[in-house]
């Protein structure tokens, strides 16, 4: 008799993915295992979409095997239009199937809400990753609450100016990037207040850019710098 299998709910979810960079790694092999085609041993076809045309919505079934890491799964996705604005329920939906290759029997039903979310971060986060790589300058300009970009991907000597995540709870820079590097922002103050990259980090500011073109301070042009930007009325 088959056992009984795990269910995962968001909550759970959250607790063994706490960061998207955590999926970085496992989904660099998997994203070069899937463009490898058959020497990569991916099986994952083009999603299905059922039309739900009477309810405004649709389910989508994407099944997935590899043979890298012997797993066989199966996500299932429903979007409904309306819902967005005529109801509480989300209006993307999604339930992840984990099964056993060997036999096929279901291991675990988990929330995919969370995992949706945290591999689109992580995909997102690869490709800024490839993008930055020997880039001079580098810009962020988001609404990230967790790091986008990591001072492993800059190279000595790089320029970043950081304009989004404008919050004390908000960050774009991991603390790599953001204590090892020279630290300009257009307000100390501000930055002080209102900067979760500085405030999350414990992050040391050099000088305000303001001093930099009155001359008092140096640009240090040789060095990794960060311009942490949280506009000012002028």
């Amino acid at each position: 008799m088959s056992s009984v299998p795990a269910f995962l709910s968001a909550a759970d979810v959250q607790d063994h993915l706490r960061s998207s960079s955590l999926l970085i790694p496992p989904l660099e092999a998997a994203l070069a295992n899937f463009s490898s085609g058959p020497d990569g041993g991916v099986m994952q076809p083009v999603r299905t979409v059922v039309p739900v045309a009477k309810h405004r919505g649709f389910l989508g079934v994407m099944p997935a095997y590899s043979a890298a890491e012997d797993a066989l799964t199966t996500k299932l996705v429903t979007f409904y239009e309306g819902h967005s604005t005529t109801s509480t329920v989300p209006s993307h939906q999604a339930t992840v199937l984990l099964f056993q290759p060997s036999d096929g029997s279901l291991l675990a039903v988990m929330d995919g809400n969370v995992i949706t979310a945290k591999r689109t971060a992580a995909v997102s986060a690869i490709a800024t990753k490839e993008a930055v790589t020997g880039a001079d300058v580098i810009i962020t300009v988001t609404m990230a609450t967790e790091p986008i970009l990591f001072g492993e991907w800059v190279k000595p000597g790089a320029h970043i100016n950081a304009i989004g995540a404008s919050r004390p709870d908000w960050r774009e820079l991991d603390d790599e990037l953001m204590t090892q590097a020279v630290l300009y922002v257009d307000s100390q103050e501000a930055a002080l207040k209102e900067s979760g990259d500085v405030l999350l980090s414990g992050a040391k500011i050099f000088a305000e850019l303001g001093e930099v073109v009155k001359g008092v301070k140096p640009a240090h042009c040789e060095k990794t710098t960060v311009f942490k930007s949280l506009a000012e009325a002028s």
